[in-house]
């Protein structure tokens, strides 16, 4: 089992970095002009976004591993598990919003992407601190 968990951290670790990248890569789309790097940054947001889907499904499946591994014991693991929805939630709104950008039908501002690249980075400290202290 600890190996499953040291997996599970590693593509998780992994999931995030494109979680934080992305939205990042919006913020700079959003504010260019010439069409030589719209096509740049359309073509790294596809790239990150087919590179970490996988790891993201890795990352929940051996997260759902461990979870039958260890039982269904907790309610934080409960918060933890709807807040990794969430996250798959806002993979898949990425991917739909980097679908926008390629057809010219982006619609939001860079400062709303700045505050749009937040939402991970809170969620994550929600769910070190639930795992880490399992406070219910």
């Amino acid at each position: 089992m600890l190996t499953l968990k040291a997996l599970h951290i590693v593509f998780v670790v992994s999931w995030f970095a494109g979680l934080f990248y992305l939205p990042r890569l919006f913020v700079n789309h959003a504010m260019v002009e010439d069409a030589a790097t719209r096509e740049r940054l359309q073509l790294m947001e596809g790239k990150l976004y087919r590179f970490m889907t996988p790891l993201g499904i890795l990352a929940v499946g051996l997260g759902l591993w461990l979870w039958f591994g260890y039982g269904f014991s907790g309610g934080w693991l409960h918060v933890k598990t709807l807040l990794v929805v969430f996250l798959i939630a806002y993979h898949l709104y990425c991917g739909r919003l980097m679908r926008a950008f390629a057809a010219g039908r982006n619609t939001r501002s860079h400062v709303w992407y700045r505050y749009f690249n937040e939402i991970p980075v809170l969620v994550l400290f929600v769910v070190v601190f639930l795992v880490v202290l399992k406070p219910f």
